[in-house]
């Protein structure tokens, strides 16, 4: 059986959360809730790096410059960005279809991340994983649904003990793949120290999950005996404040952790195929991030808005030059 623990009473410790059958809810520090502060500086220039690189692809298929497809986590970047420095060094991060952002919040290489997606000299991986497919100092990122859960599982097995763990990537359509409950189950059962990180945006590609998907997230966590934490703020400060106690537990005991993102797809499920209705579309523009930021502290964001746009313009414009890489000269 599993708990939920009512709203006033969200306070179970830490050492509670390390019991089997519990749904993990950790009460938000006074204040923050209420009045969220302005990211820092650092925070949010990485926000805006992101928001603009997605943005840049999107003109950049438009022009004809990218082959296949791009998937970009426009209205989503908040989540990698509050996990950055939870992540340490030693930790293997999976990622999904929907992956730069996971990728500039882990590596500050986005040179290197465009001229791969552009098939250009300097590409992490020669040009041949493009988009969705890279393989990078323990970053790896994939376009199969569910792939990715059971190799994290496998990596979270040979770190278990060493105080690194495997954050894997993954959105709520993917609950319908077989192969996330298996690595549930081994995860475990092997008590290994995985996080899985839901991006529940709602929707599959273009079909909504609640068409998609009987029950809810945590009640399938539940099941195999996982530690799930459901989140709906989208302010990096109080999502860290959340989750450091809960990483603590996954890290010290070896305990897999779901933590579920209640999160809004801003742009289209890829290039410019997006089948929402406009009300759907209008609901997640009143969740995001960039417009209420910008209207908190204008000056501010004005200026590092300014900043970041034009570093993605000197960058897209700087690796468009460069010749093919050398799997696309093949």
């Amino acid at each position: 059986m599993s708990y939920r623990y009512p709203a006033a009473e969200r306070v179970p410790p830490v050492a509670d959360a390390r019991s089997a059958h519990v749904i993990v809810t950790v009460p938000t520090p006074a204040g923050l809730r209420n009045a969220p502060s302005p990211p820092a500086d650092e925070d949010l220039e990485l926000l805006l790096l992101i928001r603009h690189f997605e943005l840049a692809l999107l003109r950049l298929f438009e022009a004809g410059e990218l082959s296949g497809t791009t998937h970009t986590c426009l209205g989503q970047e908040y989540i990698p960005v509050a996990l950055k420095p939870l992540l340490q060094e030693d930790d293997h991060v999976f990622s999904n279809h929907r992956g730069h952002g996971h990728f500039l919040a882990r590596h500050a290489e986005p040179h290197g991340l465009l001229a791969e997606i552009m098939g250009r000299e300097g590409a992490l991986c020669a040009g041949v994983g493009g988009s969705q497919h890279i393989y990078h100092r323990r970053f790896l990122s994939t376009g199969v649904q569910g792939e990715s859960l059971p190799v994290a599982v496998g990596v979270a097995l040979k770190l278990k003990g060493s105080g690194a763990l495997a954050c894997a990537y993954v959105g709520d359509g993917t609950w319908g793949e077989g192969s996330v409950y298996e690595a549930l189950n081994m995860a475990q059962l092997w008590r290994v120290p995985l996080l899985v990180v839901v991006e529940n945006n709602g929707i599959a590609q273009s079909t909504p999950t609640a068409a998609q998907m009987s029950g809810d997230i945590a009640a399938r966590a539940a099941a195999f005996d996982v530690l799930h934490h459901r989140m709906t703020s989208t302010e990096v400060d109080e999502i860290r404040a959340e989750l450091a106690p809960l990483l603590t537990v996954v890290r010290g005991d070896s305990r897999p952790l779901v933590a579920e993102f209640v999160t809004h797809r801003l742009g289209p499920h890829s290039k410019g195929d997006d089948t929402r209705p406009p009300e759907e579309i209008a609901r997640a523009r009143d969740h995001d991030w960039y417009a209420r930021y910008a209207r908190m502290f204008p000056d501010r964001f004005d200026r590092l808005d300014r900043e970041r746009r034009e570093l993605v313009e000197r960058i897209a414009a700087e690796v468009a030059a460069r010749p093919p890489s050398v799997w696309e000269r093949r």
